[in-house]
């Protein structure tokens, strides 16, 4: 079968021989709380300094669970790629598309922009749901979303369909992305078993887009752009089915739901995300730009005051309260931006200035991919031996240094020098900077608030893309020579990464030396 298969190749020593259950439902030690002031998610055992009668046994016991933890893993990871496969696949799609559909460059730029306005929007929204409707039937219910609109969108017979599928689809990622990271928390214990699981579910991200584009491009050129879709259905129906036998039972958190701060939580960043994606083509300055940040500010700024006074919020303000966390949420964001800049504008490169066909445009990340998967496996003692906030720093300049040297890509002639040896760069770096980034995003939160952390990592996501992407080809629109143009919209990209740098040094790493001695 397909997830023995993929199980068997995950490295025995990056997952646990156990789980835990919900951390909602997970006992607390007592010891860690009184020296750190929260929670520590941790298994209850008895003392082999005392005689364990059968009560000590049937209250020290684990909590029954899922005995299977790297089809836990397995289940997470692939359901999480098809997210990122299509996050991507769509890029080396869209010429074949626009001819096949008929649609111009504004109907073009909404089948992805659909996608990512409806993904960003509804993150949090689906992060709560998880909380209170539980976890794993949340994330089955999102992957038949996904599925169904995933199909929907490989028979689209004209341009309106593609692009309602392509949302729908986003509300089915908006409910897969943080329920699978949730889940993933509750799955593997605070410590060294999670850092293990969480550099997997981070190589994911890596690995993802770079391999989107290869699929893309493989089925655009010898099948049709609709093949790149159909590969979720299978997949995907085969991780629901599995989902409910293998994925920790979590429990229903008791409470109202957040009705008020849903709606201005969706709305606030669907208007951020609608006004970024307009910008890049109505300018700045447009009344309709204009009209959607200024609904984004006053929607969001009434958010946080809503959050403040609300029992039970949507968006838990505390979670900004450790900077470890929140350093890690813009760092992600500018890191984010800087990477979709780098897909868009590279594929443009190669297919455009090289000649490459889809496929072989897909094949040239290679070099990023394979050094990316290779990092991936030795993080682990990368991080033992340097600690998580030096392998972040590393892997964040290792990124601006192959970012930087790719923007050169005017003055070099060839693919090896000018694309081949920069991705090296960045996939090493890659490899490195995602686990951190996600790892401190979630860095000591409450149980309750596992499934709002898990939605803010995926919303500074969504966000940095979006952003990010807006703003490298509003910077890079003036150029009429291709390769200038892509030189333009990378030199923009490097200055993410380097304020991506700067935010690591300067918040996240400061701020884990203050929980440290606290």
């Amino acid at each position: 079968m397909l997830l023995e298969a993929f199980v068997a190749a995950i490295p025995s020593r990056y997952v646990v021989v156990e789980t835990l259950p919900d951390p909602a439902s997970t006992p607390l030690n007592s010891d860690c709380c009184a020296r750190n002031g929260r929670g520590c998610l941790v298994s209850v055992t008895t003392s082999l300094d005392h005689p364990t009668t059968s009560a000590d046994k049937e209250r020290s016991a684990p909590p029954a669970g899922p005995a299977h933890p790297r089809a836990i893993l397995a289940i997470i990871l692939i359901s999480y790629f098809l997210i990122l496969l299509d996050n991507s696949v769509i890029f080396t799609g869209l010429p074949s598309i626009a001819s096949a559909l008929r649609l111009d460059a504004a109907g073009l730029s909404w089948v992805q922009d659909a996608y990512t306005l409806v993904f960003g929007g509804l993150l949090l929204l689906g992060a709560r749901l998880g909380d209170l409707l539980g976890r794993r039937r949340v994330f089955v219910f999102g992957l038949a979303v996904f599925v169904t609109a995933s199909f929907l969108i490989g028979v689209a017979p004209t341009g309106w369909w593609l692009i309602g599928s392509r949302a729908l689809q986003g509300v089915g990622a908006a409910i897969v992305a943080p329920s699978a990271l949730s889940l993933l928390t509750a799955s593997f214990p605070e410590g060294e078993r999670r850092s293990r699981a969480v550099a997997w579910y981070a190589a994911t991200a890596g690995i993802g887009a770079s391999l989107g584009l290869l699929v893309g491009g493989a089925a655009a050129e010898w099948i049709s752009w609709r093949a790149g879709f159909f590969i979720n259905v299978p997949l995907g129906i085969a991780m629901a089915v599995l989902a409910p036998r293998y994925l920790p039972a979590t429990q229903r958190q008791r409470g109202r739901f957040d009705l008020l701060g849903a709606l201005s939580a969706t709305l606030g960043v669907g208007a951020l995300v609608f006004g970024i994606l307009e910008s890049a083509g109505r300018g700045w300055g447009s009344p309709v730009v204009v009209g959607a940040m200024v609904a984004a500010a006053v929607l969001l700024a009434g958010l946080v005051v809503h959050e403040r006074r609300t029992a039970q919020p949507i968006l838990p303000l505390r979670l900004f309260a450790d900077r470890r966390r929140w350093g890690a949420y813009a760092a992600r964001a500018l890191y984010l931006g800087a990477m979709m800049g780098f897909f868009f504008f590279t594929t443009q490169l190669m297919q455009d200035a090289f000649g490459f066909t889809p496929f072989q445009a897909g094949l040239g990340f290679l070099p990023m991919t394979a050094v990316n998967f290779a990092v991936a496996t030795v993080l682990l003692r990368v991080v033992r031996r340097a600690g998580e906030a030096s392998t972040l720093v590393a892997g964040v300049a290792l990124t601006l240094a192959g970012m930087a040297w790719l923007a050169q890509v005017g003055a070099v002639g060839s693919y090896l020098e000018g694309v081949a040896l920069p991705m090296v760069l960045i996939g090493a770096g890659q490899g490195l900077a995602f686990a951190p980034l996600t790892s401190y995003g979630i860095a000591g939160v409450r149980a309750e608030d596992a499934g709002a952390a898990s939605g803010l990592v995926n919303t500074a996501h969504q966000l940095g893309t979006a952003t990010g992407l807006a703003l490298l080809v509003a910077a890079s629109a003036g150029a009429t020579d291709l390769t200038v143009r892509v030189s333009t919209a990378l030199t923009w990209g490097t200055g993410l990464l380097a304020f991506c740098l700067i935010a690591a040094v300067t918040v996240i790493i400061p701020g884990r030396r203050t929980s440290a001695t606290n």
